[in-house]
């Protein structure tokens, strides 16, 4: 399974951006969805999650009301939908899938990962 993050740059604080995430090689469309972003000098973190439905997310408080995470399953993606974005958003951004359908916080129970994409929020 190959996954590919798109969609990064750099943008003002305020703004907004989509982040995509194809999925080749395998349809996940029975696999939870998630994304990650480490910031530099930082770990890497939870971010957003989503089931194999779409119908049940998760979102790490800090982001919680401004990012949106979801999902087509006859286009093999996923998407981040991110709004107001500040500062403290800049990081690289990678996507993640999971062997089963349920969706986590937890990095250690992803399988598979993109490359990252690095959004840079000016001040």
């Amino acid at each position: 399974v190959q996954l590919q993050a798109s969609g990064g740059g750099l943008v003002q604080a305020g703004d907004s951006l989509r982040l995509s995430c194809a999925a080749s090689g395998r349809l996940l469309s029975r696999n939870a969805m998630g994304w990650f972003r480490q910031a530099p000098g930082e770990q890497r973190e939870f971010v957003a999650t989503i089931d194999w439905s779409g119908r049940s997310t998760g979102y790490a408080e800090s982001v919680k009301g401004r990012f949106t995470v979801s999902r087509e399953n006859a286009k093999n993606t996923v998407y981040l939908q991110m709004n107001s974005l500040k500062p403290e958003d800049t990081a690289v951004y990678y996507c993640a899938a999971r062997d089963a359908e349920t969706y986590s916080t937890v990095e250690a129970f992803y399988d598979y990962w993109g490359q990252g994409t690095l959004i840079t929020v000016s001040s």
